[in-house]
């Protein structure tokens, strides 16, 4: 199945020995997730955890596919929103995985989006000191990002996933056709995490999206399930080689310092979903590459005209927050290292690089400018 053309699921291995799982891309799996998790369940119980939006839309094709496997199962409901992702939320959810009875070989399945998917990551890394967990991510967000590599966490008042595990899950379905329930804003967030992958460090990537991205957005078919896979199999194969982010892992991060700081400014609400943030941070990422004289301008500007042309935001105009107030909440982020600020910049499309010698000033300008447009 993997890179197979002609092939309706494409594989990608996330190699991290025992701990190795396999990501499953392509349309129609959730009605197949209950045979495709055989293989890797302790016992035939699950629970599965989803938001009242996707237990709406897709919990009962989920549960039918588990009938059909004979899959033991019960579920866990909870609010939809980045509100849903602090401690309150997880308390309420691991009181009500106790509440079930769960033993440490029963599996939990996230089902949902990146909130959804980060709680559950958290409860299996916390619940009975350690149990498996599934993944079947249902936004393009979640998809090429969350889901996987283990990274899960939850959100405080000092910044967003300040609290968390690594705690990789035993399978991942990402199935492409769920993705034609969500409302186009949600898939152009998610969007940018694709255009992401070919910023940091695929350049042949990002050409090809210049051409495919409408069709990745406006259908299920052969050029969202490639753009899916190949960004899990660029996020896969930076994991393999750092799991905990302490070399090239933190790559990733392209855009993110930058977003969420907008994210924790609006206090992680809705006027600025994740991805919207990232697209805007990738784009000052360039800005302050170009200013170091780190890039060629030309480059930088093309980065902002595909993400504009898709419709994603690219800039602040009209936000009249105070610049300092942004580089405070850039202070708090997790990726600070002796005090000293984290940042993805890049030489070009395609040439990102870890940086931990740019000057607050420069940071700061680049943020004064983007506020001033």
């Amino acid at each position: 199945m993997n890179g197979d053309p002609h092939s309706t699921t494409e594989e990608v291995g996330v190699a991290l020995g025992a701990r190795s799982y396999r990501i499953l891309v392509g349309s129609g799996l959730l009605d197949d997730a209950g045979p495709q998790m055989l293989s890797v369940l302790a016992q035939r119980r699950v629970v599965v955890i989803a938001d009242t939006t996707v237990a709406r839309l897709l919990l009962r094709r989920l549960t039918a596919s588990l009938d059909r496997a004979e899959i033991a199962h019960d579920h866990v409901v909870l609010p939809p929103g980045e509100d849903t992702k602090d401690f309150a939320h997880l308390q309420q959810m691991t009181d009500a995985l106790l509440d079930r009875r769960i033993e440490r070989r029963t599996t939990l399945v996230a089902l949902g989006g990146g909130v959804i998917g980060d709680l559950t990551g958290v409860a299996a890394a916390l619940v009975l000191r350690g149990i498996d967990f599934i993944q079947i991510p249902t936004t393009l967000l979640s998809q090429v990002d969350s889901s996987v590599g283990g990274k899960t966490g939850i959100n405080t008042r000092h910044g967003k996933n300040l609290i968390g595990a690594f705690h990789q899950p035993r399978l991942v379905l990402a199935d492409t056709s769920v993705l034609d329930t969500l409302p186009r804003r949600e898939l152009l967030a998610g969007y940018a995490e694709v255009v992401k992958y070919g910023l940091l460090g695929d350049l042949a990537f990002f050409d090809w999206l210049e051409v495919n991205g409408k069709a990745v957005l406006d259908r299920d078919g052969p050029e969202r399930r490639h753009a899916i896979a190949h960004s899990c199999r660029v996020k896969a194969r930076i994991v393999a080689s750092d799991e905990r982010e302490t070399g090239e892992r933190a790559l990733l991060n392209l855009g993110h310092t930058f977003g969420h700081a907008f994210e924790a400014e609006l206090g992680f609400g809705p006027e600025m979903l994740h991805g919207e943030a990232v697209a805007i941070g990738m784009t000052m990422a360039f800005d302050l590459s170009v200013k170091l004289g780190l890039c060629p301008p030309a480059e930088a500007h093309r980065a902002r005209r595909h993400l504009a042309h898709m419709g994603l935001p690219v800039g602040l105009s009209g936000r009249t927050w105070p610049p300092e107030r942004l580089l405070d909440h850039m202070g708090r982020d997790k990726k600070v290292v002796d005090g000293r600020l984290t940042f993805v910049l890049a030489r070009g499309i395609g040439k990102a690089f870890v940086s931990r010698d740019v000057a607050p000033a420069d940071v700061r300008a680049v943020l004064a400018a983007a506020l001033a447009a």
